[in-house]
């Protein structure tokens, strides 16, 4: 769908109306914070990567000087006015409180997990990989309240293994060459013989077979939305899902099955995803706990990265560019960050305590690689009440030098937005390091 700047200044009007009909819940924040002062050895720009952009002429700011002070919500503070300290009081009233907020305000609210849901293994390759993988092509149903939607995944085991093996889950928003199951093509966005070489099972779903990402209405009618369009089969309102939150629905389909997988030990998958992937695997993990890492390659603007810094896309590039991505309330914030109540710092609180990695890349500003980290660092109240560290503001690491706190890690690397082999190998050592080293 189309929008002139007038009609899309009007929805967003509207939009803005229909949410100030309930007031909103009047948080208090964190003092206003200035750019982090980084410490020295800390990542700093290139310039040579950075000076193309600021010579362009563009509303987009690259500048760090030109980011302004701000105030982050603190991840810890009811809405209420009180304060958790305990587990206990983050998992019963902060923790539903900020998913609220996200499910309200930026994604839509997710349909519960369907009455039923059906797996048939319709392809099975025993000698995948010149022998060192079983494959199996899996076909996913999901039923409820009459209707019916089905989907596809496809999962590689390591053979000659003994028990459940742990796994590595791609929500794969690329072509499926990118990531093809048959290993007829290979591609460094899933290096399936690099993972099954370190013992890790690895599945993969495609984003368009569970919800199209395209801007043509009649082509998402053909998705999970156009199914459910609404939580509850209520009608779509202003905080019904979009796509993103179809995509994460689709990752805990995918997730239903391995639970059923003798081959697989459910209690230990990462779910991994690149750019808008990566945005859909932290909004998966916030949702659904039985992930046990979540793993955010690049994913910037609505995944990782702090919005209200300002740097590289914004709410206002990301709506206009795709704007089936979040629910329509999120579009009455465009170019008024600051006013959104939350920001994702808190949605990176929503996996804790479970693992957490967050990777940039050096040349790409367009996702605000210091916001990602910032947003990682500040994320840090929730999993110090389960007694766990975290990472300061101004310690972002240098390039090529992976750093992990407890159970959150991060790492920068040389090159472009994309997910390569040297961003996998960093998170199968996360992952060795908090499920423990494997017998091989």
């Amino acid at each position: 769908m189309r929008y002139d700047c007038g009609r899309r200044w009007m929805m967003s009007f509207g939009v803005l109306a229909s949410i100030t009909t309930t007031p909103l819940p009047v948080l208090a924040q964190e003092p206003a914070k200035a750019p982090a002062q980084a410490k020295e050895g800390t990542w700093q720009p290139n310039p040579q990567l950075l000076d193309p952009l600021l010579r362009r002429k563009t509303p987009i700011n690259y500048r760090e000087s030109e980011v302004v002070a701000y105030k982050l919500p603190d991840v810890l503070l009811c809405e209420d006015g009180t304060r958790v300290s305990s587990p206990e009081a983050w998992e019963r009233k902060r923790r539903p409180e900020t998913l609220e907020l996200f499910r309200k305000l930026v994604y839509g609210r997710t349909p519960a997990k369907p009455s039923e849901v059906r797996f048939e293994v319709v392809e099975r390759d025993p000698k995948a990989m010149d022998g060192q993988a079983t494959r199996k092509r899996v076909r996913i149903t999901s039923v409820d309240a009459g209707k019916s939607f089905r989907f596809e995944a496809s999962l590689l085991v390591p053979n000659g293994k003994s028990g459940r093996t742990p796994a590595f889950l791609l929500i794969n928003n690329r072509p499926e060459s990118s990531a093809d199951p048959s290993r007829a093509e290979k591609a460094g966005f899933w290096p399936a013989e690099e993972i099954i070489a370190r013992g890790y099972a690895t599945a993969v779903f495609r984003t368009n077979d569970v919800d199209p990402d395209s801007k043509d209405e009649a082509a998402r009618a053909r998705g999970v939305r156009g199914v459910w369009p609404a939580a509850g089969g209520a009608s779509p309102g202003p905080d019904a899902w979009a796509t993103i939150g179809a995509w994460a629905w689709g990752a805990s389909r995918v997730l239903d099955y391995l639970e059923t997988d003798p081959d697989v030990d459910a209690s230990k998958v990462a779910v991994v995803g690149h750019s808008r992937g990566g945005k859909t695997a932290l909004w998966a993990a916030a949702q659904d706990e039985r992930f046990a890492i979540a793993v955010s390659n690049d994913s910037g603007c609505g995944g990782a990265a702090l919005s209200r810094r300002n740097f590289g896309e914004d709410f206002k590039a990301i709506n206009k560019g795709f704007p089936y991505w979040f629910c329509e309330n999120f579009h009455a914030f465009d170019d008024r960050e600051a006013e959104l109540p939350v920001d994702q710092h808190q949605l990176l609180a929503l996996i804790a305590p479970r693992g957490l990695y967050v990777a940039s890349a050096d040349a790409d500003f367009w996702a605000d690689q210091r916001g990602e980290f910032l947003s990682l660092a500040n994320a840090a109240p929730a999993y110090a009440i389960y007694g766990l560290p975290g990472f300061q503001p101004n310690e972002m690491p240098p390039l090529e030098s992976p750093a992990t706190r407890g159970k959150v890690g991060y790492h920068i690397r040389t090159g472009v937005h994309d997910l390569t082999p040297y961003d996998w190998q960093r998170y199968m050592d996360f992952a060795d390091q908090l499920w423990g080293k494997r017998a091989e």
